[in-house]
């Protein structure tokens, strides 16, 4: 059974357990919000050693890095090594998204070495592979495409992001509404060019079911993808945004009637006032099923800056209601990401994760700011490290410039806590 089914016949699973053990939550809380399709735990059952991630209602603001080929880099070792650093840098989820050199070999070796959620786009297989048979991405059929996601659920894919709101009406919309940037979801072009050469509806849409019954036998969680998310800030909340939106709402119905985990992809590139009617629409019309954002990213113009971008979207959508951050890296719309890119991409939206989780209050957020003020009054060095989001990144940088003293280089003797803990008679810590 589904961790969606589980829960609703009134049973506690072990990852339901483990979520409530690292959310510091009582069961049957975790187990009630399964149930009721507004947290998922993406665990296949088919991925072995895997650490359970719950991602949705009252729950810490999660995580997730993007690695993977290209077809100008596709070093395997290259992929593993980023995951590595990933999850080091406290992602709490991968995505694998190649599309470069062997891809199924490079999804293998990633689940085999993950013990953290893996999430993938099947159509990207599909696509390359009628690449390759057929000479173009248009040659493909609904079976090739099916079988896709069939290799990526038997090889233990934890999550996908499938496109099942690109439909002929989308379409419609997309031609009426006169983007700037038209599509920039890839999963989303390769269907939208299928279907206008094809002039045929969406098989990932028309044939839902099908998809529910891959899902259901290897307990993989949806992951509606928004092949119409705005790629600039001109496109932000426009008819084709929304009309693909109602139509997952739509679908989250049907797959959690069916007891498939389902979360909902969103938006893209959004100006900071419109990110919050984002989230709200979204959980209005999706039954408050898990929100995944793509940042969202608050200006067009911070290219090689887009991990701040990112966390300011990030912070923001979190704070109002999203549950699962997508990264993204300096080098988002410049190049494919490298190991410090992937790290620096991954402690951004750590930060915009936890900041948000202080409004939201959840446990134990505010208490580890409030215990890292105290540490930086007793000027207890090694208790902000560890307190720290990059307690690496931390050490390195004190230790660059040490100071004689007890206190940092930039303050040195004239340091505000330690002058004015003398001037109340109270002995700082000399750590």
């Amino acid at each position: 059974m589904t961790q969606l089914e589980i829960a609703r016949k009134g049973n506690i699973s072990l990852q339901m357990e483990a979520v409530a053990r690292a959310e510091g939550l009582e069961v049957e809380a975790v187990r009630q919000r399964v149930a009721a399709g507004t947290v998922v735990i993406p665990a296949n059952i088919r991925h072995s050693d895997l650490i359970p991630c719950g991602v949705g209602e009252g729950l810490s603001t999660k995580v997730n890095a993007n690695i993977g080929t290209s077809s100008d880099f596709g070093d395997i070792n290259t992929e593993l090594e980023k995951l590595r650093v990933a999850i080091d840098a406290g992602a709490d989820t991968v995505m694998d998204l190649s599309t470069g050199g062997d891809i199924s070999a490079v999804r293998r070796a990633i689940l085999e070495a993950s013990v953290r959620p893996i999430g993938t786009v099947p159509i990207y297989q599909a696509g390359i592979g009628a690449i390759e048979k057929h000479g173009a991405i248009v040659k493909m059929n609904a079976d090739d495409i099916f079988a896709a996601i069939g290799d990526n659920a038997r090889d233990g894919v934890d999550f996908i992001t499938v496109h099942c709101g690109v439909t002929q009406a989308a379409i419609d919309r997309l031609k009426k509404q006169g983007r700037v940037t038209d599509i920039v979801s890839r999963g989303g072009a390769f269907l939208v060019g299928w279907m206008l050469h094809n002039d045929r509806e969406n098989p990932l849409y028309e044939q839902f079911n099908r998809l529910l019954d891959i899902a259901l036998e290897y307990d993989v969680t949806l992951s509606l993808g928004d092949g119409m998310r705005p790629g600039s800030l001109a496109d932000a909340t426009d008819r084709p945004q929304v009309e693909e939106l109602i139509t997952m709402g739509e679908l989250v119905q049907r797959a959690q009637d069916a007891g498939v985990q389902v979360m909902v992809e969103g938006p893209g590139h959004i100006p900071l006032d419109q990110i919050e009617t984002n989230v709200r629409l979204q959980k209005a019309l999706c039954k408050g099923a898990p929100f995944y954002v793509l940042g969202p990213l608050v200006t067009d113009i911070a290219a090689g800056y887009d991990h701040i971008t990112s966390a300011i979207g990030g912070a923001i959508a979190a704070m109002h209601g999203a549950d699962f951050l997508c990264y993204v890296t300096p080098s988002e719309h410049l190049a494919i990401p490298d190991i410090d890119d992937v790290r620096e991409g991954v402690i951004a939206s750590r930060i915009a994760a936890h900041a948000a989780d202080i409004v939201k209050g959840i446990k134990g957020a505010r208490e580890r700011d409030r215990q890292m003020s105290l540490a930086r009054k007793r000027l207890d060095w090694e208790e902000q490290a560890r307190l720290s989001l990059d307690p690496e990144k931390f050490r390195r940088m004190h230790r660059k410039r040490a100071s004689t003293g007890s206190a940092c280089s930039m303050c040195g003797q004239y340091c505000a806590m330690d002058l004015v803990a003398q001037y109340l008679g109270v002995k700082a810590a000399k750590c």
